[in-house]
């Protein structure tokens, strides 16, 4: 079944427990980060570029790529206008879309908790938006693909495989563990790929790792479906994620791989004072996050490259020839990962082996991990 029309088709259950429509105040714009000595071309009023996200643009992950991705584009343009809008109540997010979207050309809309963004969208046709982990939806909940809109989705899976191969060969106790912060598709991504990494690296590295889960923390995907794991329930709430990362640890777990947003700093707090834990980041390369005094604890990072495409698509804007799409982005196209870079990571020389032949498979498309809606299971799927 296509994955993109099976996601989507859930998100109206899924808003609907968040209460999307809950009516709430605005949240007042940031000052704009207008470069000093910027000028703009002759005649032309400059860009102006919002972002709006749950997290912030200072979150170390999913936000703060996406914003890298807009102060490249500034870095060329120094006449472009940005400001970053922060609503962590997640069932006010798109009231705090309605009620910027006059303010700017484009707005960047991280998550999948922006789908409903695609009905705004249609009633504000000179207006761009790109979405970032979600396509969009119009007012009745169908997915639509929209001339102003780029939505882009990605294979979580896949990064998420390359996290799990790492873990379950670097772990010393032989439990290893993901911390995710909300069951949307992009987070069960996540869950189920790393799940999919540790049973192959099992299989075909001489691994004997499991991954823990805690029944308290159990995820419920927006089909309602119990998918397990561990979700802190949010991804600003950094309390939680210590109290998750702490509970794992007493499990035994050695070996956190973090998708959590900014609760993550909670889930990294409670590794960092624990003794032999180490994390794997998520999104970017987290390496100065994993800073333990003179140590470092992180082993590498699954990546999801957004920046990159981000700048690409106001690039276009800017030029031109933006074309409205929806789009699913891989390894084929480098847009997923992990970090190899010496310096970057602590991984053993046969990790990284591992890792770069696992990858050469997957890229070549005989391993496909399991994801929320690919039909695929973590203990059967294709190359496993």
């Amino acid at each position: 079944m296509n994955r993109m029309k099976v996601v989507v088709s859930c998100i109206l259950a899924f808003m609907l427990l968040f209460s999307i429509a809950a009516c709430g105040g605005t949240p007042a714009p940031a000052t704009p980060t207008q470069p000093s000595g910027a000028t703009e071309p002759a005649g032309a009023a400059p860009l102006k570029v919002g972002i709006v996200t749950t997290s912030g643009v200072d979150d170390g992950s999913f936000g703060q790529d996406c914003y890298n991705g807009i102060l490249a584009f500034q870095k060329n343009h120094p006449e472009v206008q940005v400001n970053a809008i922060k609503e962590p109540d997640v069932s006010k997010v798109l009231d705090a879309v309605a009620a910027v979207i006059a303010d700017y050309d484009v707005l960047v809309l991280p998550g999948f908790q922006f789908a409903a963004a695609g009905a705004i969208a249609a009633d504000n046709p000179d207006k761009k938006i790109i979405l970032v982990d979600t396509a969009p939806t119009d007012a009745d909940n169908n997915t639509v693909e929209l001339a102003n809109v780029y939505s882009m989705l990605f294979r979580e899976e896949e990064s998420g495989f390359f996290a799990g191969i790492a873990a379950a060969l670097e772990s010393k106790t032989g439990k290893v563990a993901v911390v995710n912060g909300i069951a949307y598709p992009s987070n069960v991504n996540y869950q189920f790929g790393f799940m999919s990494g540790v049973n192959y690296a099992n299989k075909h590295f001489g691994a004997t790792a499991q991954y823990v889960e805690l029944p308290s923390y159990a995820g419920t995907d927006v089909t309602g479906k119990n998918v397990a794991g561990n979700y802190i329930g949010a991804f600003a709430d950094e309390a939680t994620g210590k109290v998750v990362g702490a509970a794992l640890i007493d499990q035994g777990v050695d070996v956190l791989f973090v998708a959590a947003g900014a609760s993550g700093n909670g889930v990294f707090a409670a590794a960092k004072e624990a003794d032999n834990v180490w994390l794997v980041g998520c999104d970017v390369d987290q390496y100065d996050d994993g800073a333990k005094g003179d140590k470092n604890i992180m082993l590498t990072s699954g990546l999801k490259v957004m920046h990159s495409n981000v700048e690409k698509q106001l690039e276009e804007i800017y030029n031109g020839t933006f074309k409205g799409q929806n789009v699913v982005l891989g390894a084929d196209t480098d847009s997923t990962g992990y970090v190899s870079a010496e310096g970057r990571q602590q991984l053993s020389e046969n990790t990284l082996a591992k890792l770069k032949e696992a990858y050469d498979l997957l890229k070549a498309g005989k391993i496909v991990p399991a994801a929320n809606f690919n039909e695929q299971a973590p203990d059967n799927f294709p190359g496993l």
